[in-house]
């Protein structure tokens, strides 16, 4: 054991793995800061946790989700968030990804106006991925990060000409089981956030360039108002002055939708706006409505935007964000580009210039890609709708959204090859995670963990729900879910894919997931104990 681990143990705090050079960043006294947010908040963020699993009772119950009237006031009336930072007018184009070195880099240098650095959903959270991508993100704030593969050599560009960083911790729904205070895991959120703070904050804050984060999972205005708490007391820790420390909220979960300027006061000192989070959304309204044969899906591919449920969505997103002087960001453009094949390529290039022109053209402030080679396609659309640095200006009076529409349940199907495919992709991913990798193409899509969530909760609900059928009429049953299931090692056999030696795992845990009562609330808890 270090030093530092023998040091702190003594104190409440242990850190059970280790990897080389962590001391650098594990320091007394960063440990001690960390143990001091686990002591300060736990109790209320299991609070919050407490207060989702009553929330989703009633749903089960039969109960849809409906704008509160405790805060119809407060809806009503007329306020705004905080004037943005100079560093933060400007969002057109974000692109996001993991944390690894290499992607750091490439991101930073992309041309895109920030770059939001993945803790969650698109890095497999083993001890040696979270520090490595901490080190790189400290390393490239003090401007000293650079990577060789022995091939190249990759480097950052100025610091006037990089994006804006922004950081993503994970959810408060997770932990960090490497570091335990006082004999229990810390969150997963405080360890994210407060290790990247503690150690860029002050450098950011000189620069006027933060600390920036998103914010994801969230479920409701309390839950946000947590957020403000932990954020308010680290600036008061880290002698920041109020404030100083801005946020973006991720709307992707249904309940949030209801609740986005209860969310945006709850953090008005310091928030920087809203973000459609599409694919967790999508993934979200099938676990609210898991127990509502009305409220089925069909595939995956048939869910887009345009979907009446998901354009209300985006719809009221930018008329909030806008009414209170926050930015409205649009969703994320998943595809890459296809080599080898001109025609695909030009296609799939095609679906991201129209679905960014939805965007820009509906008032939305902002997007997201997944590669920088998506970067100039986005900002050439957004350059045309943006005569500024952003569309406050289009306040979308004319939506008019109720409760309804935000659940109101699109008409499609399921195919065997949309079956098919959720399986698929559900086992790849899962497959990749569990071998520590959580940005992953897939058919010429960069999937995160949103995409398997997306699959394995609309597998569950296909098969809970007695009497569905596939578009040529074959029962939606478990007869039908175990043959693909049979088949899949023999296929991916055949093709060289990231978690090839994961396979046999990733489906024991898809198979285990699907056969439960109840559906798991995010694949990632029960993943998670099989990682490190």
């Amino acid at each position: 054991m270090s030093a530092v681990l023998q040091a702190t143990v003594a104190d409440g705090v242990e850190v059970t793995r280790g990897i080389p050079g962590q001391d650098v960043l594990l320091t007394p006294a960063m440990l001690e800061f960390l143990a001091g947010l686990h002591r300060r908040f736990e109790a209320a963020r299991q609070a919050r946790l407490a207060a989702r699993v009553r929330r989703q009772a009633t749903f089960d119950a039969g109960a849809l989700p409906d704008f509160r009237q405790d805060t119809a006031a407060l809806r009503a009336a007329d306020w705004t968030v905080a004037p943005l930072p100079v560093s933060l007018l400007d969002r057109r184009v974000e692109i996001t990804g993991p944390v690894d070195p290499k992607m750091v880099i490439n991101a930073l240098n992309s041309g895109a106006q920030v770059y939001m650095a993945d803790f969650e959903d698109s890095t497999s959270p083993t001890w040696a991925n979270l520090l490595t991508g901490q080190r790189a993100l400290r390393d490239a704030v003090a401007g000293t990060l650079a990577f060789d593969t022995g091939a190249r050599q990759y480097r950052l560009r100025p610091a006037e000409s990089q994006a804006v960083l922004m950081v993503r911790p994970r959810g408060w729904h997770l932990v960090e089981k490497h570091l335990l205070v006082d004999g229990a895991p810390i969150s997963a959120s405080l360890f994210d956030l407060g290790l990247f703070a503690f150690h860029n904050a002050r450098a950011l804050a000189a620069k006027d360039r933060g600390p920036y984060f998103y914010l994801p999972k969230l479920q409701s205005m309390e839950e946000a108002a947590l957020w403000d708490d932990v954020l308010a007391h680290v600036e008061q820790a880290l002698d920041l002055p109020p404030g100083q420390m801005k946020v973006t909220v991720l709307i992707e979960t249904l309940p949030a939708a209801f609740e986005m300027n209860e969310i945006l006061h709850a953090l008005r000192t310091r928030v920087a706006g809203l973000n459609c989070g599409r694919w967790d959304y999508i993934f979200s309204y099938i676990k609210t409505f898991r127990a509502h044969r009305d409220k089925v899906l069909p595939e995956r591919a048939q869910v887009a935007m345009t979907q009446p449920f998901l354009k209300a969505y985006c719809e009221l997103l930018i008329q909030t964000c806008h009414r209170r002087g926050a930015h409205a960001m649009g969703g994320m453009a998943a595809q890459i580009p296809i080599s080898g094949d001109i025609q695909a390529n030009a296609a799939a290039l095609q679906r991201v210039h129209d679905d960014k022109r939805r965007e820009a053209a509906a008032g939305c402030d902002g997007t997201w890609v997944a590669h920088p080679a998506l970067v100039p396609i986005a900002r050439d659309i957004f350059d045309e709708y943006l005569p500024c640095k952003h569309q406050h200006r289009v306040r979308r009076e004319d939506v008019h959204v109720g409760p309804g529409d935000l659940v109101q349940t699109p008409i499609g199907s399921i195919s065997r090859a949309g079956f098919d495919n959720s399986v698929e992709v559900c086992v790849r991913y899962l497959a990749a995670w569990l071998d520590g990798q959580g940005c992953v193409p897939i058919h010429w899509l960069m999937e995160d963990a949103a995409t398997a969530e997306i699959a394995r909760a609309q597998l569950w609900q296909w098969l809970h729900c007695a009497g569905l059928q596939l578009d040529d009429g074959t029962p939606i049953d478990y007869a039908l879910f175990e043959r693909v299931l049979i088949g899949l090692p023999s296929r991916l056999a055949q093709q060289p894919m990231p978690g090839a030696t994961k396979i046999d795992a990733a489906i024991a845990l898809l198979d285990e997931l699907t056969h439960r009562s109840t559906l798991e609330e995010f694949l990632t808890l029960p993943a998670y104990e099989q990682i490190d």
